[in-house]
């Protein structure tokens, strides 16, 4: 996919109100906060049993943990989400479809990935439409960072895949060139996508971009092999 130049105007949808969470579902078990974690951290202790780990950063609404755990039951996914009332929601949403493989973490997913996650222990890292931070002076607090993009490549297992989705051209490329810059990591691969199906997409944020027929931008590193 060719890099992008010049000016891309600014997206200026904001969020929908978040629904409120069933009074009923007891989503407790599927949800930490930060200062609740024990470290040294064992992500898999959090689940039933020991699986292939996958972690989202920036779970939001918890579409693609909702859906990829009903997809992959023998695989375990991490969802890392900083907005409290967004990681709460996630949780609840797993709780009542009873995806006993779904955990949410409220927290900073920089600090989590970096400190917390065992080295060699992640299947996948996924990376979907990360806020932009328009503004020049705030660009040091996107999530595609070196930080970051180090940390994945150490938690990944050889032949993990990080995926980076983002609707902003020039993040896209950005992002690439940090990715590429501060890790080992080999791509991007493109990633196929039928963009004439409306029910294919990965998150809330990718199916609004699809339904205003929106440019979404993808790629998928892989972790060399040993």
């Amino acid at each position: 996919m060719p890099f992008f130049s010049g000016e891309l105007p600014k997206q200026t949808m904001g969020r929908r109100a978040l629904p409120k969470i069933d009074p009923l579902v007891d989503f407790a078990p599927f949800f930490r906060e930060m200062a609740d974690v024990e470290v040294p951290f064992d992500p898999q202790s959090l689940f039933p049993k020991p699986r292939p780990l996958h972690i989202e950063v920036g779970s939001g609404k918890g579409h693609f943990l909702l859906t990829e755990s009903e997809r992959r039951p023998n695989d375990n996914f991490l969802g890392l989400e900083i907005a409290k009332k967004y990681a709460r929601f996630a949780a609840s949403r797993a709780a009542k479809h009873g995806r006993t493989n779904v955990q949410v973490i409220c927290g900073d997913a920089v600090r989590i990935v970096s400190e917390w996650i065992p080295t060699a222990s992640t299947q996948s890292v996924h990376v979907y439409f990360p806020d932009p931070w328009w503004k020049e002076r705030h660009r040091k607090r996107r999530v595609v960072r070196a930080q970051l993009v180090a940390a994945i490549e150490r938690v990944l297992v050889p032949g993990g895949l990080l995926h980076f989705w983002t609707d902003v051209a020039e993040y896209f490329q950005t992002g690439t060139e940090t990715i590429l810059s501060n890790s080992n990591l080999t791509g991007p691969l493109p990633v196929e996508v039928d963009e004439d199906d409306a029910n294919n997409f990965r998150t809330h944020f990718e199916r609004r971009m699809k339904l205003l027929q929106k440019d979404v931008f993808r790629a998928v590193f892989s972790k060399p092999e040993l």
